[in-house]
């Protein structure tokens, strides 16, 4: 038995930071998996309780040079990330002032020349107080055998700094060589003051990867008006009951989750399931703590609260995503594990041969060499490559109406080549509807539907409430009725108004004396079109006919199409008989169609799918299409909106609406292609930037790097990482809004 805790570790600043802190943690007794996320500034870590706790796994961590300390034992995860984004705001101001200021004295130094102990005495401040963290942090390291980004840079600026300190303090030591002193305070000011400057702009941008997270945690309101004693209160949400009624004007945001027990009104979902037009509710329907109420006053009784809602469902979902760990991160875990040593070991190299290539005069050329490449192989793009594109993905994901569970998913998802489909509440709406009402030969009236819909008003058949349902949205009246009897297998009868009313199978009108032929020839097409025929027959003559069926969607065709567009393969996997699934497969654009299949049989398509080499993705609703999720390598399951937390899949689906099928494939490529983009530039940066700043170009060309270069392109490396994983923010935006604004015309249309 295993259980999983979620560690906060302070400290952390590069891939090799992170890569340390696995490693201890993975090697720690009684750990069965651990996943270190940089960005968050978390470890999550699968722990056998018998053997280890949370005590000795922050232990552990501790034994790295970084801090951690025990979970709350209730956390409250919007307050979390309200004091996370404070502290990045104080991070990022902090970082700024003092790479504004170490600039502008290092420019001055650099133009205005002063004596050199003026230099020394002003760039010793410098870097007591702008560059402190990176000494103080390198120290640490230092004293627990490791090594990371900040050993680098306090080596390399240190380095320029004792060899200026000396060349002032001690010019002789120089001279009596033959040599002039030369001193680097200006490229140590400017040094630290760049690394800190990409430092700030890269909290920054982490910031922005965070920003749907954020804006989920946010949207619980602090206080909610419950009615007590008779009397409306305002108390703080932490302080709702279950079952306790709750009050919410227009404008306002539902406090928790709960059930409509007054008033009517349209509800903006969009924020939790990605759907731009208000849903109606009234009297019975379900309400989600975040959402805001657009017309009229709710009164709804609270039924889920704090960790149980859907919000917090959601948050808790997007959280452990982002937390996780792409496969595509190994690699760059392998060379973290081993690049700050190899790195020290060329930088040593470098003086060494800068040295003895050019004797007593090699020796400033080959301290700048080296500094350079201590300075430009910090490996901080290495470790934002991955983690910044799971978390805008996965962010963008629950903006669109889906969630994608964590970074193996995030690949998993991009490689699909073949979707299948269910048809029953996946391709079709879920729920059979009357579609079709035909009037017997030389009827033209519909009088008739006012006692047929009497009569499967007392049924229990879906078909009936599907007759019942489509008949009153028609307007017609019913009316009271007298010796009802249901008719097993073939339908029901009674007497309206005194008149005998029969609705049911051809057999059934056969069995009562009424001859269905005149309409059977309509029953057949209807039936080819996956329809279910029904009967109807008033003071015993037939009186019409009524087709009932589970609808296309309206959006499925062009999902379908979206999908055929990116390449893939689609099908459609049904219970149902030939005829009907032939019938939606041919509505909703779908050429291969596979009918009958009981659960076992799907699994058995997915296996032989996957047996031919593809990579296979199956939508259904959670339920019963479970064994068929969990066979396929990606599981799409369509979320209730009510259980969106518990639905088995590796992407749940917050509305019912394949369009958001597509979008989470070609997110996820998109995602993939990025992340791909952004371990080749952190890998291509360092290949290329080190032999340059070690002077590979010199010879032959007079090209030397200057370590103020060096810092600057370092810290352009992880600004560009991150930036690129931005880009995924923008996915989609252009087409939500164009869905959006054909959706308000259809709306005021109607």
């Amino acid at each position: 038995m295993t259980t999983t805790v979620t560690l906060p570790v302070k400290g952390m600043h590069c891939a090799a930071c992170q890569a340390r802190v696995q490693q201890q943690l993975e090697r720690a007794p009684g750990v069965t998996g651990a996943a270190v996320n940089l960005l968050l500034n978390t470890a999550t870590v699968s722990y056998d309780p018998a053997v280890t706790s949370p005590a000795g796994l922050v232990e552990a961590v501790r034994a790295t040079g970084y801090e951690s300390e025990l979970p709350s034992a209730e956390p409250d995860r919007a307050q979390e990330e309200v004091t996370r984004d404070r502290e990045a705001a104080t991070e990022f101001r902090s970082l700024l002032l003092r790479a504004l200021v170490s600039l502008a004295i290092g420019l001055a130094l650099m133009f205005l020349m002063p004596p050199d102990e003026v230099q020394l005495t002003v760039t010793t401040a410098i870097v007591l107080w702008a560059g402190r963290q990176f000494y103080v942090r390198a120290w640490r390291s230092f004293r627990h055998h490791s090594a990371d980004m900040n050993t680098l840079i306090a080596v390399g600026t240190g380095a320029a700094y004792l060899f200026s300190a000396t060349a002032t303090i001690a010019p002789g030591l120089f001279q009596q060589r033959g040599m002039e002193p030369v001193v680097y305070f200006e490229a140590v000011i400017i040094i630290i003051a760049l690394i800190l400057l990409g430092n700030a702009l890269e909290a920054r941008a982490r910031r922005q990867t965070s920003s749907a997270l954020r804006a989920l945690s946010s949207l619980q309101p602090a206080v909610a008006r419950v009615v007590r004693a008779g009397a409306e209160i305002d108390i703080p949400v932490a302080e709702v009951r279950s079952g306790e009624l709750i009050l919410v004007r227009p404008g306002e945001r539902f406090p928790v989750d709960g059930e409509v027990v007054e008033g009517t009104g349209g509800v903006d979902e969009s924020m939790l399931t990605g759907e731009s037009l208000p849903v109606e509710k009234q009297s019975g329907s379900r309400v989600f703590g975040g959402t805001i109420n657009g017309t009229g006053a709710l009164r709804y009784q609270a039924t889920a609260l704090g960790e149980a809602s859907m919000l917090a469902s959601i948050v808790r979902l997007l959280r452990e995503a982002q937390a996780s760990r792409a496969p595509m991160q190994r690699l760059a875990d392998r060379v973290s594990a081993v690049f700050v040593p190899v790195v020290l070991v060329i930088a040593i190299a470098t003086f060494v041969i800068w040295y003895l290539a050019a004797g007593q005069a090699g020796l400033f050329p080959a301290v700048a060499a080296a500094v350079s490449v201590l300075i430009i192989a910090c490996p901080c793009a290495m470790g934002l490559a991955i983690p910044t594109a799971i978390m805008v993905a996965t962010g963008r994901a629950a903006e669109l109406g889906f969630l994608l569970k964590g970074g193996e998913a995030l690949e998993r998802v991009g490689r699909v080549g073949t979707v299948l489909l269910d048809k029953t509440g996946t391709v079709t709406e879920g729920h059979p509807v009357l579609t079709d009402v035909v009037p017997a030969p030389g009827r033209e009236d519909l009088d008739w539907l006012g006692p047929v819909a009497s009569i499967e008003a007392l049924s229990e058949h879906p078909l009936a409430a599907a007759v019942h349902t489509g008949a009153v949205e028609r307007g017609v009246k019913k009316s009271l009725v007298a010796e009802f009897r249901s008719h097993t297998g073939k339908g029901a009868s009674g007497v309206v108004r005194g008149v005998p009313v029969a609705v049911g199978s051809a057999a059934l009108m056969r069995e009562l004396g009424i001859d269905p032929a005149p309409l059977v020839p309509e029953a057949e097409r209807l039936s080819a079109l996956g329809k279910t025929a029904v009967f109807a027959a008033v003071g015993g003559e037939l009186a019409g006919l009524l087709a009932v069926a589970d609808r296309v969607r309206s959006s499925s065709r062009e999902a379908i199409g979206r999908l055929g567009e990116l390449g893939l393969e689609v099908a459609l996997l049904t219970g149902d008989n030939r005829r009907t699934a032939l019938a939606v497969g041919r509505e909703a654009g779908i050429a291969r169609v596979v009918p009958e299949v009981l659960p076992e049989g799907k699994v058995a398509e997915i296996r032989r799918l996957q047996e031919s080499g593809k990579v296979v993705a199956m939508v259904g609703d959670g339920v019963n299409d479970a064994p068929a999720l969990a066979a396929a390598d990606v599981g799409i399951a369509m979320g209730s909106g009510t259980d969106i937390a518990a639905e088995a899949g590796d992407v749940v689906l917050m509305r019912a609406d394949l369009r958001t099928v597509t979008d989470a494939i070609e997110l996820s490529r998109r995602a993939t292609r990025i992340m791909r983009q952004n371990l080749f530039w952190a890998f291509i940066y360092n290949v290329i930037g080190i032999p340059i700043a070690a002077g590979v170009l010199y010879p032959g060309f007079g090209i030397l790097l200057s370590p103020m270069l060096a810092s600057a392109a370092m810290a352009l490396s992880s600004v560009s990482v991150v930036s690129n994983s931005l880009r995924l923010r923008r996915y989609g935006k252009q087409r939500q809004q164009s869905t959006v604004n054909g959706q308000r015309e259809q709306h005021e249309t109607n």
